[in-house]
């Protein structure tokens, strides 16, 4: 049986946990596999801590909870600092570069960076740098396909928004393709 546990953490309004949906909905809908979705933030909706654990099956899961995630996506240093000591050894780690120290990541795992909140303000948006590292893990998870993710991007974001969502998802999709070229996984 096929199992891989996500982790996405970040601050609240970074779109951790909308990040979380669309694989979720990717892999569901538009694979046909199952996949759980828990979330946990604080009281403070904008700027406090935010994660977004998915567990991705293809046979029913009985346990829908991350123990040990094979990929962590980190937005931000606190979510860093609280859920890297948690990335199965030699998981893969995908960080925003210009939020996160590396140095703190852990030894042995796979570490790929991006500065998806630059790519995102150089396309108007600052809010979608969580489209950019969809993108990004897209490109360097093998878990949901990359048109499964389009789609299911297409089905989650406000209409007027769809092309800037989908060219941010591209954005990352190709840096990432770039990284795993140069540093294969």
């Amino acid at each position: 049986m096929s199992r891989t546990e996500i982790k996405i953490g970040g601050f609240g309004g970074q779109g951790v946990i909308l990040t979380g949906m669309i694989i979720g909905r990717a892999a569901t809908i538009y694979e046909g596999r199952n996949a759980t979705l828990t979330q946990s933030f604080g009281p403070e909706a904008r700027g406090g801590a935010c994660s977004a654990q998915l567990v991705i099956t293809d046979e029913k899961s009985f346990y829908p909870f991350v123990n040990k995630p094979d990929v962590l996506v980190v937005m931000s240093q606190p979510a860093c600092d609280k859920y890297s000591c948690e990335l199965k050894g030699g998981g893969l780690a995908l960080y925003e570069s210009k939020l996160v120290d590396v140095a703190r990541l852990p030894a042995g795992s796979k570490k790929y960076g991006i500065e998806a909140t630059n790519i995102a303000e150089s396309l108007g948006r600052r809010m979608v740098l969580n489209i950019v590292m969809l993108g990004f893990f897209s490109a360097l998870c093998d878990v949901v396909k990359p048109d499964s993710i389009r789609r299911a991007i297409e089905d989650s974001v406000p209409s007027g928004t769809i092309k800037l969502n989908l060219d941010a998802f591209q954005r990352g999709f190709d840096l990432g393709q770039k990284q795993r070229a140069q540093n294969p996984i």
